[in-house]
């Protein structure tokens, strides 16, 4: 792509809805490699395993989380063969954590189909999990790739104790708005930031530069988050369901906005109907008009827009190429999407 085509795409990106496909058209060839090889990565000689593994990688996602190793590999230096490792690292560790998830929460559903525990049990889905998380580690150690293998399990372990802060702070719902960008920052920012700091470093960047796309992919992850906890509210006609935060007792930004500027009488009676009350429909409809009321997503939208603008900041320190335009593109994606 000539430098022409690339500012065309920046301003298309700009003006229009941002869309994955125009996004990934830089990587497209190495989104398509990538399959092929993390569909490999995943395979058993166990039948019921391998059908499990089948099963999940044709349910996957957007593929967000390879674009951004992509891209930033790009946007730091060379798409490399590590550059495939670390995004299968990345998705097979993650993809564990989610199998997990399912199994702790009970979900019985996972982007609209049947989560594995579901359909083949808990303990079978605890197996899986512990599979993936294997095969994750033995292709980082089977390659030597001990910085990719030091980056994600950092992800790991912040990821596990946003989950527990969460949980321990719901029983209470004392969650203040730095505790709750602490959560978000292990919970959701610290993998985004993996994914940003291991396409750095395997384009062959200095050490300087990995740390730089990592603050780069922690800011986008908090924006992400923000976005995410936005459509408890229904601010989007597709989304998850509204109020389902409330109902799992999840003190999110907006809500934690509108009882620090409630009366202490609203606040007690907000935080009385969500403790014993969020399982009423009515309940949990009260407590979202309370908070729409009270600016509580206009302020969310702030902060996120902050995170966003500070992304874009870093984003633009490094040279303009094909990357670093769907890079834009991408973050842009994370908090304009409707799902």
């Amino acid at each position: 792509m000539s430098q022409l085509e690339s500012v065309v795409l920046l301003h298309l990106l700009r003006a229009m809805k941002p869309d994955l496909k125009q996004i990934q058209a830089p990587i497209a060839t190495e989104m398509v490699e990538f399959e092929k090889k993390f569909r490999d990565f995943m395979k058993s000689k166990v039948k019921l395993l391998d059908h499990i593994t089948n099963y999940i990688v044709k349910r996957k996602g957007k593929q967000m989380r390879p674009m951004f190793v992509f891209l930033t590999a790009g946007v730091s230096g060379q798409i490399e063969e590590s550059t495939y490792r670390g995004a299968a690292l990345i998705e097979l560790l993650h993809t564990a954590t989610l199998v997990h998830d399912d199994v702790v929460d009970d979900a019985n559903y996972r982007r609209g189909f049947f989560s594995v525990n579901a359909l083949w049990k808990n303990k079978i889905a605890v197996l899986v999990g512990d599979y993936l998380l294997s095969r994750g580690l033995l292709l980082s150690v089977d390659n030597g790739d001990f910085e990719l293998l030091r980056i994600v399990s950092h992800a790991v372990r912040e990821m596990s104790e946003g989950e527990l802060l969460q949980i321990a702070k719901a029983r209470k719902l004392d969650i203040t708005e730095e505790v709750y960008y602490t959560i978000i920052r292990q919970k959701t920012a610290s993998l985004i930031a993996s994914c940003c700091a291991v396409g750095a470093a395997t384009s062959g960047a200095a050490p300087a530069m990995v740390e730089k796309m990592r603050d780069f992919g922690e800011k986008v992850g908090m924006a992400f988050q923000i976005k995410d906890d936005l459509f408890d509210y229904g601010e989007d006609e597709i989304g998850k369901p509204v109020g389902i935060d409330i109902k799992e007792k999840k003190m999110t930004l907006p809500l934690i906005y509108a009882l620090n500027n409630a009366s202490w009488l609203d606040k007690k009676r907000i935080i009385y109907m969500i403790r014993n009350k969020n399982e009423d429909k009515k309940a949990v409809n009260e407590v979202i008009d309370f908070v729409k009321k009270s600016g509580g997503l206009d302020y969310a939208n702030q902060v996120m827009n902050t995170y966003f603008e500070e992304a874009l900041a870093l984003l633009n320190e490094f040279p303009d190429s094909e990357y670093k335009t769907s890079l834009e593109g991408l973050v842009r994606y994370t908090i304009e999407r409707k799902k």
